[in-house]
């Protein structure tokens, strides 16, 4: 995922930035970014089938284990008999199957050669900071009233604001987004360092997580 992520500073190549802006001409995307929604997707779609089957694991048999049950901390099986795991009466990973095989399926028509409408690249803009803030309120849910992680949950939340985060940075610099000609000068900027902000999200996230769950770590020490 990390080797795609390298060319999007220059999302624009597949469409003039006069294309994205008027909502007449359909708008491409980098091999980069393609590829990143490609992968992010078949990543997501993994994590999300791995949980949907672990849960219903779980509803046959109540005393099964997941195999990511590692520690009191690490721990799959507590989170996924919680209410937050339901949270809309189903699974979540339902979802999660959903979503991530969408984005995989529009990574691979970029791949293509696709290009598509102005709405479309804002719906998808849109539905990804959707899942942004479900994935943040999980992680509070997890970290603050559950009280433990499971790992193909952390590898959902990644995978969420990575794509969020080059979505969004891909409509900035085509103008599918209006914005002003400073912001679009700072968004050029920040394609320059694409890579920090993930990097620093990840960070806070990480620091978050060692401190919530200090008590644990530091008997490992």
């Amino acid at each position: 995922m990390t080797a795609a992520t390298t060319d999007t500073a220059h999302p624009h190549r597949s469409a003039p930035d006069g294309a994205g802006g008027t909502g007449r001409a359909p708008v491409g995307a980098s091999r980069a970014l393609a590829l990143l929604l490609f992968l992010g997707g078949l990543v997501g779609l993994a994590a999300s089938a791995v949980l949907t089957f672990d849960k219903l694991r779980i509803l046959e048999n109540p005393s099964y284990v997941p195999s990511c049950n590692i520690n009191p901390v690490i721990s799959c099986g507590s989170v996924m008999r919680t209410e937050q795991a339901e949270v809309f009466g189903f699974p979540n990973p339902l979802l999660g199957l959903a979503a991530f095989g969408a984005l995989a399926a529009i990574g691979a028509g970029l791949l293509a050669g696709a290009a598509y409408r102005r709405w479309f690249w804002l719906a998808l803009n849109a539905g990804t900071a959707v899942g942004v803030v479900f994935v943040h309120w999980l992680i509070d849910q997890a970290l603050y009233d559950i009280g433990a992680l499971c790992p193909y949950c952390m590898v959902v939340w990644a995978t969420v604001v990575v794509l969020f985060w080059y979505t969004t940075l891909h409509n900035l610099r085509t103008g599918v987004i209006p914005a002003g000609r400073r912001l679009r000068v700072v968004a050029g900027e920040a394609a320059r360092y694409h890579w920090a902000l993930p990097v620093l999200w990840a960070a806070v996230i990480a620091l978050l997580v060692l401190n919530r769950f200090w008590y644990y770590w530091s008997t490992l020490l």
